[in-house]
Parts: C-alpha cells; structure tokens; sequence
C-alpha cells in the first residue's frame, strides 16, 4: 500500500477559519496533498478532476448541504467520507453514516483526534486486509477494541476513544501480556513532554477502564501492576 500520508485530501467547508486549521494541522502531521473547498459546486469540480482519496465534508454549505454533496459524490466516486459538522444530533449523525460516511465529528473538535479518526479510515480502506485484522482485539466474550477505527464496541455499544485513550490502548496492544511502565506509556501519549504526566495517565487508564472493562473498579483485562505500570490482557479475535 501506498503511505497513509501520500494521500489526497479534501476540505470542505465554508468557514475559512475551519479550513486553514485543518489544513495546516494536517500538513504539520505530514500530509502534503490537501485540496479545499468552500461549497458544494467547488468540491464535486476538484472531486472528478484531482479523484482525492478521502474527504472531509462539513454539513451545512451555502449551495446545500453535504448529505447531498454525499449522494452527488456516490454517483461517480466510493472515496471515505468523515463528516466534521456543528450539526450534532443523532439523527444528523445517523442520516450522515446511512449515505455511507465512513465516521462523523461535531464541532467544536480537536485536531489531533480528527487526524487520528483521519488515518484509522485510511488504513482501514486502503491497506490489506491482514493490517485492518491485526488492528482488532477482543477483550473477554463482550468487548471488542478496534484501533483502526478507534473505538470500543461492548453490548452493541460503539464508544469512541479520545487520542490519549487510543495512544494508550495501542501501546498496551503492542505489548500485549506484558507490563508497560508508567514512563513508557506516558512517552507514548505525551511524547519528550511526558515528564510529569503519571497522575494525568492515572485520570486516562481509568476512562479507558470505563469503556473496556465491565466492572472498572475491579478491572480484569488492563490491570495495574504496582510501582511498575500496567498490562493488557487480549483474547485475539477468531
């Protein structure tokens, strides 16, 4: 597969505050094809003549909306879609995932998780099917974890998980059965700024408690091993 960070991708919004942030978040992390658009006649233009790889689509536009920019795309074009709307009722997030969107954010947001959601759905539609499978772990009979797409499904239940929630679920992941210190972990989630963050990982191990485990309280699957760090426990998915 192609990098994830070769990819084209296309803004669309009206706000022009919205799309220089975005943009430049997004070529700070690396993505260097980035296309912008502030309404519906502009995207469909750039979208049959540069064919981006995933769009990033508000939903209230002046020359519609993007549930219908959605359908319009459909019709010559399957590139995922992430819908980035200050619309945030179900129902909007509903109608936006039943056209196909691959994820749907509401504003006001935070760039590193939009980029974060950004890569899960690149690697979940463009790399094989071996990467998208290693990416998904089971924990117990209810809980399952998928990291590409950041979130925990637990009885029917879909809970997105915040960058910081990912970033430590990842490393626990990667080192599965084994103990991760409270050193490395914090690395992994706050990079060379981690000195002093071990309470603040303490407040993070608990919310991802909260979304994987079903007593948190007594937590059978991320366990603390004390004066050390923690340790995941995974049964792989069949």
């Amino acid at each position: 597969m192609e990098k994830v960070k070769d990819k084209k991708i296309l803004i669309v919004d009206d706000e022009p505050e919205i799309r220089m942030m975005v943009e430049r978040f997004l070529r700070k992390e690396g993505f260097f094809r980035v296309y912008t658009a502030e309404d519906c006649a502009s995207a469909l233009s750039i979208c049959r003549r540069d064919k981006p790889d995933i769009a990033i689509l508000d939903v209230m536009l002046p020359d519609g909306d993007g549930f219908t920019l959605l359908s319009s795309i459909r019709e010559f074009s399957d590139l995922p879609v992430l819908f980035l709307s200050a619309c945030g009722e179900d129902a909007d997030r509903l109608l936006g995932l039943g056209l196909g969107a691959d994820d749907y954010m509401v504003k006001p947001f935070l760039p590193r998780e939009l980029v974060l959601r950004l890569m899960a759905i690149l690697r979940r539609v463009y790399s094989s099917p071996v990467t998208e499978y290693l990416a998904v772990f089971r924990l117990g009979e209810r809980t399952t974890i998928d990291l590409d797409s950041a979130v925990v499904r637990n009885d029917q239940r879909e809970l997105p998980l915040t960058a910081k929630e990912h970033a430590i679920l990842a490393k626990l992941y990667e080192n599965r059965g084994r103990i991760v210190t409270n050193d490395a972990l914090c690395q992994a989630v706050w990079g060379d700024d981690s000195y002093g963050y071990e309470n603040t990982l303490m407040v993070h191990i608990r919310r991802v408690r909260e979304k994987i485990e079903q007593d948190p309280s007594n937590p059978i699957h991320l366990l603390t091993v004390r004066g050390l760090g923690y340790k995941l426990l995974v049964k792989e998915k069949a």
